[in-house]
């Protein structure tokens, strides 16, 4: 063991390996894996090793896709066999609305250039996996790359071939403290200790201890997971080829061939914590004992979909725990004031995902960014609200029993909820609201007309369609109230807060007293906002952007931070409403006497609504004539008591987010994680238009220009039309011309205002040209989709200058014509 590593990996499951072994092959070889034990103890030993494309993040998808053809070239490098049984795996659907899904399914893996699937029909099931009965079986999915592997072999694959590459492997060596220094950090061990860089939290059951190690507390806990293996079974013994893996549904368990029997796992409904503040550091390949009473209901599914499993034996049983995040997926990356620490835990499906988290950590170490957008794993999606003890429980324990249930697009689930409010919450919910979740912070979705009314889950459009419809009608003909607490602020500062805004920002800053759309690039291009800049005039300034990325946005801004400037994070202490229509002027007139009337199209300034001093800039993601009102968090209550006053003979009406989002695709305004995200280009999404070309200097200057003097992205955002059907776009669904895919939909609904379906696109340049005939699948079934020109509502922004006569004008010459 050296004294000194460039960077320390601690924990030797799937996923330390796989770290160690990417972080050699791309050349950082003075890297080492640290092991309490040995090699796979903790998960990775009993894990049942299958490996299937399905998932519900297509980016996730898209790694597991690229661990799946990996396993293969590590057996290959290592020289160690990974024991593959390259199956093949069905996924099966027993209810009308579960084979919607996954034919929908189908088609999102076409959108993420997984071809090797098909669906098939109970017969086809039937004859694919001859053991199953076909009992309740609508359909099922087929994958031609499914199936499982040695997990012990596949760790000792990784390990092996890392070490090939010049790495180290050091065994039976506790982790004991670590303690950040000015150069990185110091690993104290059983064995001495370390001075590194870096330090990668792999620790997988160890991980809790590991993060508190750094003052690092992290939102996971180990759950129990069953699965058992039968005694032979002679219709399997008397196959001439292999089984399936076979996933079940409605059933809750997973099923693989295992030598002449079966494996049968469970995602049961009772779940199970243990040891929810970490395994304790001596258990390394013990088991718990098996608790099939607490299982019976989905053992008994099991034992009616593969009817032998009742004239054989159980072999061995396991129990044993892996690691969740309170929503399942993994958190990887690094973590804001910890220069040097990395996680990579919480990844529950290891073998799955394990080459997919160690290929983007390393990319991420070595070139500042992962190669594909990973924010669906980033452990930035979660902030310090989700470090609460039954937070974390509630949200885990959800997901582990939620693993094989459908959840709708719609459905609203409601562990650790409600957590973070606005101060009108209550209010609000007296009037009607129905609320969302983000970044644990209650948004309103919509206002039911009365207390009964029941949302219903669904794959098509909801029966909150004409509620919705409503309140978009209110927004475009009258004035609409939206609470805004769901934005973050951040407000800068200093002497040098200026200039450090202007280097950070691709875009030309604003002016005092003015707001400008502002987009933030990564030193390779790539997008890390899409955000609003306030200048205020008095040397402070604010950026706006999504809630949810409050850590996201934070830990880019402390990474690029200068010492002559201050950021704070307002987001708690500062909330509003925005009001938008073409009333909503004259509503606020009602309550201000400052020159309100005066503050043009993204202006801002301070102005005195009733008795508050609140902060307002006149934009509106609507769409339309509007104003962001921001306020303290005590005054919310009040103020919304005054702007519904003051609008009452306006035709005010509170709406939601489901609302606004309608508008906003009617105005081709696009949004975070859907036409932008960090995998794309400002180029490809249209927010090249805000870049300040003639800047100097500003992060990911020499990327854009390049991209700028090349020959354009291979594909665009496009604006669609699509034929009328009782379902809409919501995004991932494959974009088609003529049989041959050309891209996906990257988010969707209805227009309300103008009665149609439409869907923002990323698709080929060439196929982005106005009228050009697509069609797209949604819900699995294929409509017919046209592009049109950006803006179908309101396309000279009329509205939002506050000149309606003049669009209701021309809308008067529009119809005659």
């Amino acid at each position: 063991m050296n004294s000194h590593y460039r960077v320390v990996v601690i924990g030797g499951g799937v996923v330390g390996t796989s770290v160690l072994y990417h972080l050699a092959k791309m050349g950082w070889t003075d890297v080492c894996l640290i092991e309490r034990k040995v090699l796979t103890a903790g998960s990775s030993w009993h894990a049942a090793g299958g490996f299937h494309a399905l998932n519900a993040d297509p980016n996730i998808a898209s790694l597991q896709a690229y661990t799946i053809d990996l396993l293969s070239e590590i057996e290959k490098e290592s020289g160690q066999s990974v024991g593959m049984h390259m199956t093949g795996g069905l996924t099966l659907a027993g209810t009308p609305d579960r084979w919607e899904w996954l034919q929908s399914a189908y088609r999102t893996f076409q959108s993420i250039g997984i071809e090797d699937v098909r669906l098939v029909t109970p017969e086809e099931a039937t004859e694919l996996c001859p053991i199953m009965s076909p009992h309740g079986i609508l359909g099922g999915m087929w994958a031609d790359r499914e199936g499982y592997i040695d997990t012990t072999g596949t760790v000792h694959a990784y390990a092996g071939a890392a070490k090939k590459y010049g790495a180290s492997v050091i065994e039976n060596n506790r982790v004991l403290e670590l303690n950040q220094t000015a150069d990185g950090w110091e690993v104290v061990t059983e064995k001495g200790t370390i001075n590194c860089e870096h330090v990668v939290n792999a620790a997988g059951l160890w991980a809790k201890q590991v993060g508190r190690m750094a003052g690092i507390e992290l939102p996971v806990s180990p759950l129990n997971h069953h699965y058992l293996i039968s005694d032979t079974i002679p219709e399997v013994a008397a196959l001439d080829r292999e089984l399936p893996l076979v996933v079940d549904l409605e059933g809750f368990t997973y099923m693989r061939q295992d030598q002449k029997g079966i494996l049968l796992g469970i995602y049961e409904i009772d779940h199970e914590h243990w040891m929810v503040d970490g395994a304790p550091w001596e258990y390394g390949f013990e088991l718990q004992k098996e608790d099939p009473d607490r299982i019976e209901k989905e053992l008994t599914l099991g034992f009616e979909r593969y009817p032998a499993l009742q004239e054989v034996g159980v072999k061995t049983w396991v129990n044993g725990a892996f690691t969740f995040s309170p929503d399942g997926n993994p958190l990887v990356g690094p973590v804001r004031g910890k220069p040097g620490y990395w996680c990579a835990c919480a990844v529950m499906a290891g073998f799955l995902q394990g080459g997919g988290v160690g290929k983007s950590l390393a990319e991420w170490m070595i070139h500042g960014e992962p190669e594909a957008d990973v924010f669906g794993m980033d452990v930035a999606r979660y902030g310090d609200y989700a470090q609460n003890k039954r937070f974390i429980k509630e949200t885990t324990g959800q997901f582990y029993t939620r693993r094989f249930v459908m959840t709708y697009p719609n459905e609203q689930l409601p562990a650790g909820r409600p957590l973070r409010m606005s101060p009108a919450y209550t209010d609000m919910t007296n009037a009607g609201c129905r609320w969302g979740a983000s970044y644990g912070l209650e948004v309103p979705l919509y206002f039911a007309p009365d207390a009964s009314f029941k949302e219903k889950p669904t794959l098509k459009r909801p029966n909150t369609h004409q509620i919705v419809a409503e309140e978009c009608k209110a927004v475009r003909e009258a004035v609409g109230l939206l609470d805004i607490s769901g934005f973050s602020r951040f407000e800068v500062s200093g002497a040098g807060a200026e200039a450090w805004l202007d280097r950070i920002m691709a875009s030309r800053l604003p002016g005092p007293g003015r707001a400008r759309l502002a987009p933030m690039l990564s030193p390779e291009g790539k997008l890390k906002g899409d955000l609003t800049v306030f200048n205020w005039g008095d040397g402070t300034w604010w950026i706006m952007g999504s809630y949810y990325l409050r850590e996201w946005h934070m830990r880019w801004f402390h990474d690029h931070m200068n010492a002559d400037v201050e950021i704070r994070d307002l987001s708690d202490a500062i909330v509003g409403f925005s009001l938008a229509g073409p009333n909503s002027r004259e509503a606020l007139e009602k309550l201000t006497e400052g020159p309100i009337a005066d503050l043009p199209f993204m202006g801002c300034g301070g102005f005195d609504i009733g008795l508050y001093h609140c902060k307002v800039g006149r934009l509106s993601v609507a769409g339309e004539l509007g104003y962001e009102i921001h306020c303290k968090a005590s005054e919310h209550i009040g103020l919304r008591r005054l702007l519904l006053a003051a609008g009452a003979d306006l035709g005010i009406r509170e709406y939601g987010f489901n609302a606004l989002l309608s508008l906003r695709l009617e105005k081709s305004f696009g949004i975070w994680n859907a036409e932008f995200t960090q995998g794309y280009t400002p180029a490809q999404t249209g927010m090249d238009r805000w870049i300040a070309w003639d800047k100097e200097d500003f992060v990911g200057r020499e990327a854009a220009l390049a991209e700028r003097a090349g020959d354009g992205p291979a594909q665009v955002i496009a604006m669609l039309e699509v034929a009328e059907g009782d379902a809409d776009a919501s995004g991932f669904e494959p974009v088609w011309q003529e049989g041959r895919r050309v891209g996906f939909v990257t988010s969707g609904g209805y227009g309300h205002t103008l009665g149609k379906s439409y869907a923002l696109a990323m698709v080929d340049r060439a196929c982005a040209r106005i009228g050009t005939a697509l069609s797209v699948h949604i819900v699995g079934q294929e409509r017919d989709a046209r592009v049109i020109a950006p803006s179908p509502y309101d396309p000279e922004g009329l509205a939002m200058r506050g000149n309606h006569a003049a669009l209701k004008d021309k809308k008067i010459v529009e119809a005659a014509e």
